[in-house]
């Protein structure tokens, strides 16, 4: 609180600073993060100050009584600083404290294109909220199955009382997509082991995609399919 003291009224705490008050995240050591709402060359020891007059009102709030950016601004602040697997930890650690959601969050970057950061952000979350409808992944998953050399397989099957988005029967091999916001909750998640564990019992071999990993990482998707068919067939 002193550091956003020192630096004025409109002086908000942010970046890694914003990101330990918001428990998503730690500071540097000896230094705080401080944000002014202005064009002001503020110097401080132990303090890091930005100049941010288009920082936008509506991105300010209080945290146990400290102006801070909102976590939206936050994790895009964090996206120029951190490297890829530190920023999808401090967007799952939001995430896990019910400070905001993927979808929320993605949905929250629209207001602010063009800032920078943003595009970075947007490219992790995809991953996380990119579903597919069923058509289009039956459409997609086909041909990479077939080049993996497992075509002919049965859609949308019922296999041990369950249905299942692909079913080889000559294998015994399951393959499951998923979108990946629809099975993150607690009971999602339940059921999910669940069904593998009905699959397993029954001697079946199970794969999990995401439906990312079948639009975008196609090749991977394959040569894992190929693979495993390759042990099923020996």
């Amino acid at each position: 609180m002193a550091g956003v003291l020192a630096c004025g009224d409109d002086a908000v705490l942010s970046h890694r600073s914003a990101a330990a008050l918001w428990g998503i995240g730690a500071e540097l050591p000896r230094r705080t993060d401080v944000s002014v709402r202005r064009r002001r060359t503020v110097r401080r020891t132990g303090l890091l100050v930005r100049s941010r007059p288009t920082l936008a009102a509506g991105e300010v709030v209080e945290r146990d009584g400290i102006p801070i950016t909102s976590i939206v601004q936050t994790l895009i602040d964090l996206a120029l600083e951190l490297p890829e697997g530190r920023l999808e930890r401090a967007f799952n650690e939001a995430d896990k404290h019910e400070l905001i959601d993927p979808e929320a969050l993605r949905a929250g970057l629209d207001g602010h294109a063009g800032e920078p950061g943003v595009r970075r952000l947007a490219a992790l979350l995809d991953k996380r909220t990119f579903r597919l409808s069923d058509d289009e992944l039956e459409r997609l998953f086909r041909p990479v199955a077939a080049v993996a050399g497992v075509p002919d397989e049965l859609t949308k099957a019922h296999i041990n009382g369950l249905e299942v988005d692909f079913y080889w029967p000559r294998l015994g091999l399951v393959v499951e997509t998923d979108g990946l916001r629809y099975h993150r909750t607690p009971s999602a998640q339940n059921r999910d082991r669940v069904r593998d564990q009905t699959h397993t019992a029954a001697g079946l071999t199970q794969l999990r995609f995401t439906h990312w990993q079948v639009k975008h990482e196609a090749a991977y998707v394959r040569s894992i399919l190929a693979r495993t068919a390759a042990r099923l067939s020996r």
